[in-house]
């Protein structure tokens, strides 16, 4: 590298933008992926409980069951997030909208769906800045 491109380098990650994509970049691959694994193991939460009973019962599956495959596509996003940010993090998007519903749906729930919202709006944060500094 030159030391024009070596400037512009350190610019770049210097800037609170950039620095901020990485925060967003790697929290959303790390809490899906682990939110997504302890769907098998329960240690953080009996996740089976967000459930609404409205989904419950129209659900061809069993409630448990539906909630483990719930954990392999939050294991799967945030793979994708990790490696296609400019595509998965729309994706993550989409299932916090679907999880927010769902939470609105369980009466006691209406505190984490407003969480919830917050990590809708910041995952759509890492989906714009996606698009000038993610490489893929």
């Amino acid at each position: 590298m030159n030391t024009t491109t070596d400037q512009s380098y350190a610019a770049s990650t210097s800037s609170p933008a950039y620095q901020a994509y990485w925060i967003l970049h790697v929290g959303f691959t790390v809490a899906p992926i682990l939110a997504g694994l302890d769907k098998f193991f329960h240690l953080l939460v009996n996740w089976d409980q967000y459930l609404p009973g409205l989904v419950a019962n129209a659900s061809p599956v069993p409630a448990h069951t539906l909630m483990l495959i719930v954990g392999v596509i939050e294991v799967v996003a945030g793979i994708g997030v990790w490696f296609k940010p400019k595509i998965f993090a729309y994706i993550v998007a989409v299932w916090l909208v679907v999880i927010i519903i769902n939470l609105l749906l369980i009466p006691g729930y209406f505190d984490i769906a407003l969480r919830d919202f917050g990590l809708f709006l910041a995952v759509l944060a890492l989906a714009r800045l996606s698009q000038q500094y993610a490489q893929t």
